[in-house]
């Protein structure tokens, strides 16, 4: 099969199609006929070698997240399963997304409704999950300030839609253009700043909740933007790791009680993993929840999307098809 790995870490010139053998899925596993392939921010870090010492060398095969037909199943996996589309979790050590197959865990299986694209499948299956239980880790309830820094990737954009239905007073964004702040209010965003988190008409000062995709060297000034009591998440590290002084700009706020927390959905259970996604692709198949695909790529063009992803171009995910 044709498959996409990681030749070098750095630029996206070190990815390389390569020819693998169809993999033989195991025991709790499932073989899936890949119709898409999300690549999602993540795929960025570990393409650049920021994961290197934990488990991602390279020759690694990038994409956390399939959608496709299931073509065989390991020893002790429901034989109902063949035949079957679904969206199904490569992500983790194991890898695999970016190729004609891949491997999953049937437990980390969703069945694809009637209506829902496979391409919007993995606009969805990953970032709207996260995005779930980030807000949840911050403990927002109704009526609180949110800002989303990074609100135009893949996480960042159900983040929106999540806190502006959870009844947000307020749902400031971070992004890089006019234009795409007009797209992120259609969504549910209420202010839109720059990337320094400026600007933003009547914009509160301070926030309630900061869900943190970005990280990086300003991720300290960010800290300082959160009101009594409030709650910073860090969910991604797209712009890099953030300074070493990170500590004492929280110490620096401490007469309010700040919390700063990072948070990885693999702490969560697959059983509550695998309920909000079936709950948010019903919602998407049925119109009242909106995925967002910034554009369908061939797998050959896997440098292409990289490339896309590196420049900041991208508004939500894109997704590569075989």
């Amino acid at each position: 099969m044709k498959a996409v790995a990681i030749r070098t870490f750095g630029a996206p010139e070190g990815l390389a199609v390569i020819d693998l053998p169809v993999p033989a899925p195991e025991a709790g596993q499932v073989l899936i006929a890949t119709e898409a392939a999300g690549v999602g921010g993540v795929d960025a870090v570990i393409r650049r070698g920021t994961l290197a010492g934990h488990g991602f060398p390279e020759g690694y095969v990038p994409g956390a997240e399939v959608a496709g037909t299931v073509t065989a199943v390991g020893p002790g996996v429901d034989p109902a399963w063949t035949g079957r589309r679904v969206w199904g979790f490569t992500g983790g050590v194991t890898g695999g997304g970016y190729a004609e197959y891949a491997v999953a865990a049937a437990e980390e299986l969703v069945a694809l409704p009637e209506g829902l694209s496979a391409v919007d499948a993995v606009g969805l299956g990953n970032s709207g999950m996260t995005a779930h239980f980030a807000l949840r880790r911050a403990r927002f309830t109704p009526g609180e300030t949110v800002l989303i820094r990074g609100a135009a990737g893949s996480i960042g954009i159900p983040a929106v839609q999540l806190a502006a239905r959870g009844g947000a007073a307020a749902v400031a964004v971070t992004t890089s253009s006019a234009e795409r702040g007009e797209r992120l209010r259609r969504l549910g965003a209420t202010h839109v700043l720059d990337r320094s988190g400026e600007g933003g008409q009547d914009a509160p000062d301070e926030y309630d909740v900061i869900i943190d995709v970005v990280a990086g060297e300003a991720m300290p000034a960010f800290l300082g933007r959160l009101a009594a009591d409030g709650r910073m998440v860090a969910v991604g590290v797209v712009g890099g790791p953030p300074p070493a002084d990170l500590g004492a700009a929280l110490m620096a706020t401490f007469r309010k009680s700040p919390t700063l927390a990072a948070f990885s959905a693999d702490t969560v259970p697959p059983a509550d993993r695998q309920a909000v996604r079936n709950e948010q692709f019903a919602a998407a198949a049925r119109g009242t929840f909106q995925t967002v695909v910034h554009e369908v790529l061939p797998l050959d063009e896997a440098v292409t999307a990289h490339r896309k992803l590196d420049t900041g171009e991208v508004f939500g995910r894109i997704a590569l098809t075989p």
